[in-house]
C-alpha cells in the first residue's frame, strides 16, 4: 500500500480546529491556535479520519497526497 501524508497549509489555517476534533491522532493545535501534523506518514488505518479532516476544512488548508 502506498504512504499516506498530510500537511497543512499554515497561512490557509483559521485555526477552527475541526481536523483535531476528527483526527487527533494526526492533527493537533499549536500554542499560536493553528492546526499542524503530529504524523510525517499517516497509519492507514487513520486514512478515512485524514480524509474527513481535509474535506471538513473550511478553507481547505489540509493536503492529503
Amino acid at each position: 500500500m502506498n504512504e499516506l501524508r498530510a500537511s497543512v497549509n499554515k497561512n490557509a489555517c483559521i485555526g477552527c480546529g475541526l481536523c483535531a476534533e476528527i483526527c487527533p491522532s494526526v492533527f493537533s493545535m499549536t500554542p499560536q491556535g493553528l492546526a499542524e501534523t503530529t504524523a510525517s506518514i499517516v497509519d492507514p488505518s487513520m486514512g478515512q479520519a485524514v480524509r474527513e479532516a481535509a474535506h471538513s476544512c473550511p478553507t481547505n488548508a489540509i493536503s492529503v497526497f
